[in-house]
């Protein structure tokens, strides 16, 4: 009995050369349809169309081709059960051992700005999903194709099929695991589709929140492990879209979450600015004319906590900076561009990861989703400082423009820092970083601290806090450090006396009227 393959694709990269390989070595009879067909026909192979095999034509457009039974009784039938046998035979259905399809390009479709609705309409593929699923369910006796990048790994499994029918076998589950994730993909694609597109569209959908959320993405990496080696991690996603790395060891998990922290922080700046970070938490930010000042400045915030840490930079990395950067021990370095001088400089340190942003650096998820018990939080990424023309001095005295400009600095910097966060400016340079202390107190004691190590004077200092002073005490300890100006997000009970401690002390201070917690 003639062994069918049934070969159904929109994307025909590769399909002639895989439907030779089909016939020539393996002894397959080939179906096809409509465009496929009359592709492989004229490659001269033999095939048969699939109106030609079931006795119907296609009808409707081309709407209804494959949905016969003479297509799913071939790939729905149990080789394992004798009565399925009898009804084929019966029905005259042909038993259909090897199927391959893609389905029409419904995401690239819509993707299109100017895409009609009925044209996206047309795009929704039936029968398609219809014969993977039917086959991807019977996979113990049909090999189904979804990817063109297996083609090569069926055919080395066909090779062998008689002497390790094992490989075979594991791989049609593989590929039928595949197929059921890339129906689930593209089902999720059509109703997100359709649900911005109705009539009166769900307000939570159009703000990106839709009323059930699939999330598909294909895995890119299985890393080495998780935050710690006792647990398994993996990758998924287009991550590896926006960088390109040039050297040194593999990406960890530790270290993508620190690049994804860097590259938000840096997205805020448009002067050369450098950026040192550690375990997501900036300890050291600074803008200057040239990127080697920069460094100086924000090296200069702390010297210790840098060891081991991210650093990213938002213009070409020259030989210079190179040379600095390389005195202190770093995991990764990530620039829009390197010197090739730099570059010779870093290729001393073999494990050292250098990452290029494809995209210039900055990135633009509008998105976060984080698991919690039972399900996933989604919130908007907080992409604004907040309506700084609506930003208000609550004190007797007004900022001067030095005061300002650090202000609007280290709140820049602060809203990338853990709650609770403290950050102390001067300038266009952290002085001081205090993050993710329970007691917001604590955190202005630590940056205190932290300057004193550093043996950087805070008198004159603007503070920034991320969330409001809910006592007195964290902008007492600021000013008793030397601040003079504060920038916070005001709204707490006691404003009134967090605002008298701060007229009491010649202190300015700014209310922006925004808060941004990062738990």
């Amino acid at each position: 009995m003639a062994k069918l393959a049934l070969l159904s694709v929109s994307d025909k990269h590769g399909i002639v050369e895989f439907a030779a390989a089909l016939v020539r070595q393996h002894g397959f009879t080939l179906l096809s349809t409509g465009g496929t067909a009359k592709l492989l026909s004229a490659q001269g192979l033999p095939v048969t169309e699939v109106g030609q095999h079931t006795g119907f034509p296609e009808i409707m457009e081309g709407r209804v081709k494959t949905l016969h039974p003479k297509i799913h009784g071939g790939l729905l039938c149990r080789r394992d059960k004798p009565d399925h046998l009898r009804q084929a035979e019966t029905n005259g259905i042909a038993l259909i051992e090897l199927v391959v399809v893609n389905l029409y390009p419904f995401e690239q479709t819509v993707a299109n700005p100017g895409v009609h609705f009925a044209e996206a309409i047309e795009n929704i593929d039936i029968g398609g999903p219809s014969m993977l699923r039917s086959a991807a369910k019977n996979h113990a006796s049909v090999t189904v194709v979804s990817d063109a990048a297996d083609y090569a790994n069926v055919l080395a499994a066909l090779a062998v099929e008689v002497s390790e029918p094992t490989k075979l076998a594991e791989l049609r589950r593989q590929l039928a695991r595949k197929v059921f994730q890339r129906t689930a993909a593209y089902d999720a694609a059509i109703a997100r589709y359709l649900e911005l597109q109705a009539a009166e569209p769900d307000l939570e959908a159009l703000s990106g929140f839709p009323a059930a959320l699939t999330l598909s993405w294909k895995k890119a990496q299985t890393l080495r492990y998780g935050e710690n080696p006792h647990q398994k991690a993996a990758l998924y996603g287009t991550f590896q879209d926006h960088f390109s790395q040039l050297q040194g060891k593999e990406l960890s998990y530790n270290n993508i979450l620190d690049i994804t922290a860097a590259t938000y922080l840096i997205g805020e700046f448009e002067r050369p600015t450098v950026a040192i970070l550690k375990h997501t938490n900036p300890c050291g930010v600074a803008s200057a004319d040239a990127l080697g000042e920069a460094w100086d400045r924000a090296y200069a915030t702390d010297r210790q906590a840098p060891f081991g840490g991210i650093i990213i930079v938002n213009q070409t990395l020259d030989e210079g900076l190179a040379r600095a950067i390389a005195e202190i021990f770093t995991e990764v370095i990530i620039a829009p561009r390197f010197s090739d001088e730099a570059l010779a400089v870093f290729s001393r340190k073999k494990n050292l990861r250098l990452m290029i942003a494809k995209g210039g650096i900055g990135a633009d998820a509008l998105q976060e989703v984080r698991s919690v018990v039972g399900g996933v939080l989604v919130q908007d990424r907080d992409r604004t400082l907040g309506e700084v023309r609506e930003f208000k001095v609550v004190t007797k005295r007004q900022p001067t423009a030095d005061e300002w400009a650090a202000m609007m600095f280290g709140w820049k910097v602060g809203k990338h820092v853990k709650s609770n966060s403290i950050v102390y400016c001067r300038g266009e340079q952290t002085l001081a970083v205090g993050a993710g202390q329970m007691a917001r107190v604590d955190s202005s004691r630590i940056a205190v601290w932290k300057a004193g190590e550093a043996g950087l004077d805070l008198r004159g200092s603007a503070v920034a806090s991320e969330a409001l002073f809910p006592f007195a005490d964290g902008l007492i300890a600021a000013a008793d450090a030397g601040a003079t100006a504060a920038i916070q997000p005001g709204g707490a009970l006691r404003d009134a006396e967090v605002i008298a401690a701060a007229d009491t002390r010649g202190m300015t201070m700014v209310f922006t009227g925004c808060r941004h917690f990062k738990h």
